[in-house]
């Protein structure tokens, strides 16, 4: 499907912004999750200002679709598309895991609005998803549950017995998205719990996997439309991105899983996302 070049040049324009508010929610000298909040920035902007169904105003609406971010660790890149979006104000992400935020470094269920579940013990959040899933067709809400997982969150157990039990209950209105950067906290996904051959592997669990360019807009919002089109089974998407994406001396650098940014790095940074 081709989509209408206004709407891509202002979700490019809505992810450049999302990036910059991560930088500023890490501020200088503080370490902070750069490197995966950057690759995954142009999937939670496709999410919350194309896909789903939601509103700041009224963020426990029934008649909703749920994001979950398994990899809770990068709650800074959740926090700035909340605060876009309007569930709370922008200017708040300076106060990001100070003592008495309500932003701290992991999402909070109840203390942050829009936060659907507390995560970031990885490998939890799909089995979260699937239960919000199966609940929801119980309750006959026709929304969907999309949930964020971090390839080095693959080497965990538990996304296995998710990836299992959704297909054993066929639940169609779960959709996992994967953001593939190759890298985890201590080096590279190859050297490390190899998962690969990822696609192969959620196809042989029973799911419709659709593979992307992560940082492709086009294709970000094609798989998700075509996820509306699956039945009987869940869908991942498998979002092939760069660690660090838009900040320079953060791409692909394993440092900046969790790097801390010098004066000179923060305004570099800034400078080229605006």
């Amino acid at each position: 499907m081709v989509y209408d070049n206004k709407l891509i040049e202002e979700l490019q324009t809505k992810a450049k912004q999302i990036r910059k508010d991560v930088v500023v929610s890490i501020g200088v000298g503080v370490a902070g999750h750069i490197g995966g909040s950057n690759s995954s920035a142009d999937i939670v902007t496709a999410l919350y200002f194309y896909k789903m169904k939601h509103d700041p105003v009224n963020p426990k609406m029934e008649d909703r679709d749920r994001f979950l971010l398994s990899k809770g660790h990068v709650a800074i890149l959740q926090y700035a598309a909340l605060s876009e979006a309007g569930y709370f104000p922008v200017a708040d992400l300076k106060t990001t895991k100070e003592i008495g935020s309500y932003l701290q470094g992991h999402p909070d269920v109840l203390k942050t609005p829009g936060i659907e579940a507390g995560t970031g013990s990885l490998g939890q959040g799909l089995s979260i998803g699937l239960g919000m899933a199966l609940g929801m067709k119980l309750d006959g809400i026709g929304r969907k549950v999309y949930v964020l997982c971090g390839d080095g969150e693959m080497a965990e157990g538990q996304i296995w017995e998710a990836a299992m039990a959704a297909s054993a209950y066929k639940a169609d209105n779960l959709v996992a998205i994967l953001d593939r950067n190759g890298l985890q906290a201590n080096g590279k996904i190859v050297d490390r719990m190899n998962s690969n051959p990822i696609i192969e592997k959620w196809e042989g669990f029973g799911w419709n996997v659709i593979e992307i360019d992560g940082h492709n807009m086009q294709e970000i919002l094609s798989a998700l439309d075509e996820a509306d089109t699956v039945k009987g089974k869940p869908t991942m998407i498998v979002a092939n991105t760069v660690k660090g994406k838009g900040v320079s001396f953060a791409e692909n650098v394993v440092g900046f899983h969790n790097g801390m940014l010098t004066e000179e790095n923060y305004k570099q940074a800034i400078a080229e996302l605006s």
